[in-house]
């Protein structure tokens, strides 16, 4: 019966230790590459700490573990 209990548990924190957080760079260039598959040319992506954002409905990612957010602004 011990067994299966400890069995039971380590089942349920297994998955929390494969979440590891996303490398920023490499979010922010997977969203870059769906940016300009739409043809959008004229813009910034920006890797800034989650405090600095000013507003929310220009956030496209989130990264090393919700402290950092993308960015997305237009140009021009």
């Amino acid at each position: 019966m011990k067994t299966f209990v400890v069995a039971a548990l380590l089942a349920l924190a297994a998955p929390s230790l494969w979440a590891a957080p996303k490398d920023c760079e490499a979010l922010k260039q997977e969203i870059e590459v769906k940016i300009q598959s739409t043809g959008a040319t004229s813009y910034t992506l920006e890797i800034v700490p989650a405090a600095e954002v000013k507003d929310p409905n220009m956030v496209v990612g989130s990264c090393a573990y919700g402290t950092r957010k993308i960015i997305y602004q237009r140009n021009g």
